[in-house]
């Protein structure tokens, strides 16, 4: 790698105690230990995903991970989750650096992770969201735009970005998603006052990932416009790669069979993550009554990491669901971590250059 441009070493390096400004987020089925310790290695910041694992399976993740690497990573947690705390309590004893959530935790939940040395980085795709977990306490915010994969806003990174690092007025890194894969994106969410972005998608499509060679030849396969925002699949807007399932399911051809689907999926999760059927219920309801879903849609969001699974693990194209932001038609190789965040401080620094106009030393 060549000589780092300055400009990259930014407030994220510091606070998480990395080598480059790139967080690879907590995919479900995807961002496990090798993944994350891939990346965490690689001086960039790896996230385990802990939603779709049971409290034994982190604790033997988290103990593979420490395995793997010695660097900083974080673990993506659900705040609604029965166990939240009993998992806090794992990430401290196991020095895990952050503590990362695809919704904001509460007031209290914040303050024994801050209390005990963890990083919090909550998602938000709002503006106001950004203001109320700023006052709350959080260390930094995680901004994914429309273009992003899984669950997503309507408003694009372009649009969202600035109008969020102008809500936290540098009091806190934000950390930009939705849409960045190479060295120039990077510099474009510099440019509009980030501190670093996050990528999913890209790291999916790294030989570290554990995502099975078909699926991943699957979504090499894809272009720009082959991925869609269905609120099918669990009754929200979810940014997932156009299958016949997924247009069978936005056409209504599969509605009448989505219920029952729903229903054996959503037991099969339970058996998997340990997740109380009186758990489910309860966030199923919630999400019905909050969202206005149909009960079809109501069992779906409970039902949808197994469509996930289906194909990110089992390797099931034509019976999954496949999240994926759009950058995923400009991807064309399955490079390590260590040669991708390379490649993108590489791209960065040369950028950079060219827009100074003089050479780094």
């Amino acid at each position: 790698m060549s000589t780092m441009h300055p400009r990259l070493r930014t407030p994220l390096c510091d606070l998480l105690g990395i080598d480059y400004p790139i967080v690879q987020t907590g995919m479900g089925w995807v961002a496990g230990p090798r993944l994350t310790s891939a990346t965490s290695n690689a001086g960039a910041l790896g996230i385990l995903a802990s939603a779709t694992m049971d409290f034994e399976q982190l604790r033997s993740s988290l103990t593979e991970v420490k395995s793997r690497t010695s660097k900083p990573f974080g673990v993506n947690l659900r705040a609604d989750s029965a166990d939240v705390n009993d998992r806090i309590s794992l990430m401290i004893d196991e020095g895990v650096k952050v503590a990362s959530f695809a919704q904001a935790p509460k007031p209290d939940l914040i303050a024994r992770l801050k209390d005990a040395g963890l990083v919090v980085i909550p998602s938000i795709g709002a503006k106001r969201h950004a203001e109320k977990v700023l006052e709350w306490g959080v260390d930094a915010v995680l901004v994914q735009g429309g273009e992003g994969g899984g669950h997503t806003g309507a408003v694009p990174t372009t649009v969202l970005l600035p109008q969020v690092v102008d809500a936290v007025q540098g009091r806190i890194p934000v950390i930009a998603a939705g849409g960045f894969f190479d060295g120039r994106g990077l510099v474009a969410a510099l440019a509009y006052g980030a501190s670093g972005v996050a990528m999913g998608t890209r790291f999916l499509l790294t030989s570290d990932s554990s995502v099975p060679q078909q699926v991943k030849d699957y979504y090499l396969t894809k272009g720009v416009l082959d991925t869609v925002v269905s609120t099918q699949v669990d009754g929200v807007p979810h940014r997932v790669l156009r299958t016949e399932l997924v247009d069978q399911l936005e056409s209504g051809r599969a509605r009448a069979l989505a219920l029952p689907r729903a229903a054996i999926n959503a037991l099969r999760f339970k058996r998997l993550t340990g997740t109380p059927i009186s758990e489910m219920l309860r966030e199923g309801l919630a999400m019905r009554k909050s969202l206005e879903l149909t009960w079809a849609q109501m069992v779906m969001a409970a039902n949808t990491p197994m469509l996930l699974k289906a194909s990110l693990v089992d390797g099931k194209t034509e019976s999954g669901v496949m999240a994926s932001g759009q950058v995923v038609g400009v991807i064309d190789d399955l490079p390590t971590c260590a040669e991708l965040i390379e490649r993108i401080i590489d791209e960065a620094s040369r950028t950079l250059e060219s827009l100074t106009g003089a050479t780094h030393r």
